[in-house]
């Protein structure tokens, strides 16, 4: 008589009891079980289309294996070796010193978030940030939203619904994950009026297309592209004169938030928010996690007037950031106030870091593989949707290979512990110490 393939399989129990899923299961006994039963319902099912069945040791290698990945944060601290200092896919900008305990001293216990300690009654949370971006900046007033594209949505949707906003053709730009400046004005209820072509924007193109409906003029920043030879852009001093004599709000989204002069380490001018403010901008949008270096944040300074009017929206209560952001933003904005951002921010001392030390780090990374490890010139990205095509000379850790070993030593670095992330460029592994 022909055994039954179903009577080979083990219980749930001598699963459990196997010396791979024991240890596993004691704490977290509910999920383990759980995977044991997913697995021998897979065991089954393969038995039923005429396939065989994993065996008891498989099963228990299976099941400790998914338990291990269950039991495990998927959020894991990364090493970045691409060479893009501000990689979106990796988190952007790391976090200073100061600002990691300041997230972590106000998320141990409770905090005065929206409480007024003096009066004893309830605050606002946006006070806590007010003060020092009105220092940073040279603005009158600042709010922090949850990102850049909340703060964009925000200051639409407070001033501009039901109304023109007027923006460059060449401006009116995709970012990352498919975000792009049309759908998002479209969502705040303000409609676009794009002037000028791709290349070319004028002045008289904003005049001729300010109207009875016409609400502001914004300039956006170009984020992660850059348009060269035959162009033009009006200065945007040019363009806070139209706005103003035409009685409309001049709006600018600096994408990345620059507050230092990124020429001294010999990278391409990018607008600094102090250059808005002193253009006399009515509002300037920009990020708290890229070139500013802090956490995930859109800040919005400028009028203190419309500041006040975009805090009663009621989207800005979806929009606002929580104790955490505040808590390290506020020890970010502090380094600025202190004059001692290069030396604190991981994002402005990557930056400033002299090649001769990155060269150090490669050359100590290759003598500890030794042969075939090498040291080669290469570039760094600023990366981020910040200083488009904008790069630093560096030095790279070279391992030649072929495409399959490129490949399996690019993703067991990747799964190892810690995680590493490289690039494969020309035939070779390559990783940036800077």
């Amino acid at each position: 008589m022909t055994q039954n393939p179903y009577r080979n399989l083990p219980s749930v129990d001598r699963i459990l009891s196997h010396d791979l899923v024991k240890a596993l299961s004691e704490g977290s006994g509910d999920l383990v079980t759980g995977l044991a039963r997913r697995a021998l319902d897979e065991a089954r099912r393969a038995i039923s289309e005429g396939r065989e069945a994993a065996g008891e040791d498989e099963l228990a290698e299976e099941v400790a294996g998914l338990a291990r990945a269950a039991l495990q944060p998927s959020l894991r601290p990364v090493i970045n070796a691409t060479g893009v200092i501000l990689q979106t896919n990796l988190g952007r900008a790391p976090l200073s010193g100061a600002a990691r305990q300041a997230m972590d001293m106000v998320s141990r216990g409770y905090s005065n978030l929206e409480f007024d300690l003096e009066s004893g009654e309830r605050g606002s949370r946006y006070s806590h940030l007010r003060e020092l971006i009105r220092q940073v900046t040279g603005a009158e007033s600042g709010i922090a939203v949850n990102n850049n594209a909340a703060a964009l949505m925000l200051v639409l949707s407070t001033l501009t619904a039901g109304r023109e906003v007027v923006v460059s053709r060449g401006q009116a730009v995709e970012i990352g994950g498919g975000f792009r400046i049309p759908d998002v004005m479209r969502q705040s209820g303000a409609f676009l009026v794009e002037v000028g072509t791709t290349n070319r924007t004028y002045l008289g193109d904003y005049e001729a297309a300010v109207g009875p409906e016409t609400a502001a003029v914004m300039r956006v920043h170009a984020s992660n592209f850059k348009v060269v030879g035959f162009t033009h852009q009006p200065s945007l001093a040019d363009m806070v004169k139209v706005a103003q004599e035409h009685g409309l709000l001049m709006i600018d989204d600096l994408g990345s938030g620059c507050l230092l002069d990124v020429k001294q380490f010999g990278l391409a001018a990018e607008p600094t928010v102090q250059d808005s403010v002193e253009a006399r901008v009515d509002l300037c949008l920009f990020s708290g996690d890229k070139l500013l270096g802090g956490p995930q944040a859109g800040i919005i300074a400028g009028r203190a007037d419309l500041i006040e009017r975009i805090e009663r929206n009621p989207l800005a209560r979806a929009l606002r950031p929580d104790k955490g952001t505040i808590a390290g933003l506020h020890a970010t904005l502090l380094h600025y106030v202190r004059g001692e951002a290069l030396e604190q921010i991981p994002v402005w001392r990557m930056i400033s870091m002299p090649i001769e030390a990155i060269e150090v780090r490669a050359n100590t990374w290759a003598q500890a593989i030794g042969e075939p490890a090498q040291v080669i010139d290469g570039r760094s990205m600023i990366g981020g949707g910040s200083l488009p095509e904008e790069s630093l000379p560096t030095k790279l850790l070279a391992l030649p290979g072929e495409g399959g070993w490129l490949n399996d030593a690019a993703h067991r670095l990747r799964v190892g512990e810690p995680a590493v992330v490289a690039r494969i460029d020309d035939g070779r592994l390559l990783l940036d110490p800077r």
